[in-house]
């Protein structure tokens, strides 16, 4: 009978206490905490708290406050930086193509979309600063177009960049001599230059149609995020496959043109003549430069955005400590990956010398136009001077002199 009594007064104990547990969680986190675990990784970036899988500490909560803290800080700082040095840089290079009217090479033509993608892709970030820093209140249907077009034009620079490698290789083999015979030598002409770049900006748009589909607006606490929210029953899947998509098309691709192309390309350079070894190697400087500015600034991104991958479909982190660790590692290489669309008009605009030639071309023509332009002024001022003069001489007779 004393156990008995003793079972029930403890297990009406328990049930208390629980409830007691239970009322001290907002309904919201109470929501998060029922979430499957794909869809609630989601909220690593934004929310301050998270569903803590490690079997040492059973089913405790996250706490990221310091998170959240850090991106409402670090992000609007690196993102305003990235917008105004982007903006100048790359406005600029729209300006010049722009003012030309046509574009002579097919290199030029990359170079044109490239700046209007990396134009694109920076006028987005002061909504994500924005939602660092406050939270997102700019409403469903603009989260889903801002989440789009993110994804859509970092997606695009990269593969413009693969596309610039491979003109810069097919140039070296006209210029030897040589002739590859095949589909991509006859298509990387300027004939051809306005299909292929249709393809490029085609193949972003598709991977940027499940953020556009997907994005939605979620409240959290006392504050609303914008992010993709997968469907449950496919979402470790599907999420993991379209980010290793993503890596594959905007990192790996890339990366591997990048490195073959301007290989042959530095392999053909050493084949110049000696009294032009100083042009070469500034050419081979160049090129390194390149190579090692997209290694240094996408790699980084794109290993923690491989991990986080394969996280969402293995749960490869389980404690509290390192999953704070692998979301502050995020917003700094994804800050990182984002100086690369500032240092695109140097790389990749300044550098060669075929914009420098027109950029000087727009100076001169702008020069001579000013300078006739103040000509002109000069004249009409001479002539309303001379006929100022003309009439003052009528009106009055003690003046017999004038003068210009």
């Amino acid at each position: 009978m004393f156990t008995v009594r003793f079972t029930v007064l403890l297990a009406v104990e328990v049930f208390t206490l629980s409830l007691q547990v239970i009322q001290t969680f907002p309904p919201s986190q109470l929501y998060l905490i029922r979430m499957d675990v794909s869809e609630e990784e989601d909220y690593y970036y934004h929310d301050n708290i998270s569903f803590n899988y490690s079997y040492e500490d059973y089913s405790t909560l996250c706490e990221k406050g310091d998170v959240r803290s850090f991106a409402g800080v670090f992000l609007p700082i690196m993102y305003t930086m990235c917008l105004v040095v982007g903006l100048a840089g790359n406005t600029l290079v729209v300006a010049v193509y722009a003012y030309q009217k046509h574009l002579k090479t097919m290199t030029d033509a990359f170079l044109a979309h490239l700046a209007v993608a990396d134009l694109l892709l920076l006028l987005t970030l002061p909504f994500w600063a924005a939602d660092a820093a406050r939270g997102w209140e700019l409403g469903e249907a603009l989260c889903k177009i801002v989440s789009a077009c993110y994804t859509v034009n970092f997606t695009c620079c990269m593969l413009l960049l693969a596309c610039i490698s491979l003109d810069r290789y097919m140039a070296s083999v006209r210029a030897q001599g040589r002739d590859l015979g095949g589909r991509l030598q006859r298509v990387f002409t300027r004939k051809h230059s306005g299909k292929v770049c249709l393809v490029v900006w085609v193949t972003a748009f598709i991977l940027g149609l499940p953020d556009l589909i997907l994005s939605k607006v979620r409240s959290i606490g006392h504050r609303s995020i914008c992010l993709a929210i997968y469907p449950q029953s496919m979402a470790r899947e599907v999420k993991a496959s379209l980010e290793i998509v993503e890596v594959l098309l905007g990192f790996v691709v890339p990366l591997l043109v990048m490195v073959f192309c301007y290989w042959s390309v530095g392999l053909a350079l050493r084949g110049l003549p000696i009294d032009s070894r100083g042009k070469k190697w500034r050419a081979v400087r160049v090129l390194l430069i390149v190579v090692g500015v997209f290694v240094v600034t996408q790699l980084p991104y794109n290993v923690v955005k491989l991990y986080r991958a394969m996280d969402s479909v293995y749960s490869l982190v389980t404690h509290c400590g390192a999953s704070k660790a692998l979301d502050q590692t995020a917003q700094i290489t994804e800050s990182l990956a984002l100086t690369h669309c500032c240092l695109n008009p140097i790389l990749y605009a300044f550098v060669g010398s075929s914009l420098r030639q027109r950029m000087m071309k727009v100076a001169k023509m702008l020069g001579e136009r000013r300078r006739q332009s103040r000509e002109g002024r000069a004249t009409q001022q001479e002539e309303q001077g001379i006929e100022m003069s003309f009439n003052s001489h009528t009106a009055s007779q003690e003046t017999n002199t004038f003068s210009i």
